[in-house]
């Protein structure tokens, strides 16, 4: 499992520095960028094995008769079962989230995860812009916590490290799934494996809007599955025609530490822009 996640890191940096090289990175930061991102990043290190342990507490507490009760379940149904059911609970609390945007009760929800789209780019970095709070309320975090009381902690390890193998994958910015959905002999077959596997193409839709764009669509970090069978499901011809959020960007303060509103205690900064600028 160390090995594997060894592996994942190197990627992370492999992909980076190839984004860095090709100057995917040049001019795509505006101001609120500069604060959001390693914000995110640095006490992300932090705040998800925080978080973690609290859901870690939160499920002790709940089933304290359960601990290592599913140990003898083999490895590969153990996994299978943990990426099955990680990914619809990470489709439902994704998909509330953008649903509840404006929403009386539940905006908040939407606040917590707006983070991750008010980015006007997509790439490596994109896949770690999150509010520090999300991992309280992430379908995965929870499943992952879950498996690993039940006694399936390798494969609940292992799943973690594909789940964050595919993030990366899908938030690169290079869109070599472009060519191949336009292909003409390989393009059908392709466009039939997204109705089961999220491509970059199919992710990369989810973050733009204007055409081939949508954010209330294609909630699924690996598997398509449950976007096709709920009706959210949207296979792109090429990369959307913004990616973001139209509207303002909020205070760097808001999205960061989302939901809680510390830029209104701050006050309208520098790192507060028009997100159509």
């Amino acid at each position: 499992m160390r090995d594997f996640t060894m592996w994942v890191a190197a990627v992370i940096v492999v992909i980076f520095v190839a984004e860095l090289i090709a100057g995917r990175h040049r001019g795509v930061y505006g101001r609120n960028d500069w604060f959001v991102n390693p914000i995110c990043i640095v006490f992300g290190v932090a705040g998800r094995p925080l978080g973690a342990g609290l859901i870690a507490l939160a499920v002790g507490l709940a089933l304290p008769r359960w601990h290592n009760a599913l140990a003898w379940v083999p490895f590969w149904p153990a996994l299978i079962t943990i990426i099955l059911t990680g990914e619809l609970a990470n489709y439902g609390v994704h998909r509330a989230a953008h649903e509840a945007k404006g929403s009386r009760w539940f905006d908040w929800l939407w606040r917590m995860h707006r983070t991750h789209h008010t980015g006007k780019y997509v790439n490596v970095l994109l896949n770690y812009r999150t509010s520090l709070f999300w991992v309280l309320v992430g379908g995965l975090a929870w499943v992952f916590a879950l498996a690993i009381y039940l006694g399936q902690g390798k494969a609940a390890g292992v799943g973690v490290a594909v789940f964050s193998f595919w993030g990366i994958i899908t938030h690169a910015d290079f869109r070599w799934d472009d060519a191949v959905r336009r292909h003409q002999r390989f393009g059908p077959v392709f466009r039939a494996l997204e109705h089961v596997l999220i491509s970059p193409g199919v992710h990369h839709s989810h973050h733009g809007y204007g055409r081939d764009g949508g954010n209330f669509r294609n909630f699924g970090v690996m598997l398509a599955i449950y976007d096709w069978m709920f009706g959210t499901l949207h296979i792109p011809q090429g990369r959307p025609q913004r990616y973001g959020l139209p509207g303002d960007t909020p205070h760097w303060a808001n999205d960061a530490f989302s939901p809680l509103n510390l830029g209104d205690w701050l006050g309208r900064a520098p790192g507060a822009e028009a997100e159509g600028s």
